[in-house]
């Protein structure tokens, strides 16, 4: 999901390292990259620090793998959504908007690691800028398609415009704790495919 993948996440799966990315995962979640160090990983993971360097040549890769998995995860019901919204391209479109207010209002809501991956790393070679950008164009790349099969004339601005709609509404829901942001950009996104032309 996320694109290009380091080395790290190259290596076949086993129960220790899933627990490494599954305890980062959290952790970075509710704390940042920068103000979570390896140490409490460690701790609440509760292995050496040998068996993380097995895994992972560095922290960027861990967080790197903890991207990934939260890609997977968020693919996961993403995918369930779309498919519950039927086969109609537009209706699709707006069921992701649906979606992202379950997440808005579920306890694990806290934002968007993703912004916060690429903030907290903003040079574009940083692995975590980049594994954060790719996840990005994915997403955006799910837009485009939806948009073609409407039979959008112009796929891709209409796709921008609904990217830009759905990352306003992350910002708007954390930073002002409004989960109702996923409607008023759900309403937006109608009237944009309303006059979308064929």
């Amino acid at each position: 999901m996320v694109g290009n993948m380091s080395k790290a996440q190259e290596k076949p799966s086993s129960a220790k390292r899933d627990h490494l990315v599954d305890t980062a995962l959290e952790l970075f979640t509710e704390g940042g990259y920068h103000a979570v160090g390896i140490d409490a990983v460690l701790a609440r993971a509760g292995v050496a620090k040998m068996t993380l360097y097995n895994h992972f040549p560095s922290k960027e890769d861990l967080i790197v793998a903890a991207l990934a998995r939260k890609a997977e995860q968020s693919a996961q019901g993403l995918e369930k959504a779309l498919a519950a919204a039927g086969a109609e391209p537009r209706a699709k479109l707006l069921a992701i908007f649906d979606w992202l207010e379950v997440w808005f209002r579920s306890k694990e809501f806290r934002g968007c690691i993703y912004i916060k991956a690429a903030s907290e790393y903003p040079r574009k070679k940083d692995k975590p800028h980049q594994a954060a950008l790719a996840f990005k164009e994915t997403r955006l790349e799910l837009l485009r398609g939806l948009c073609r099969q409407a039979g959008v004339k112009d796929a891709e601005t209409l796709a921008w415009q609904l990217s830009l709609l759905a990352e306003g509404a992350i910002v708007v829901a954390f930073m002002h704790a409004r989960p109702e942001a996923a409607r008023d950009a759900k309403a937006a996104a109608a009237t944009l495919l309303a006059k979308a032309k064929n």
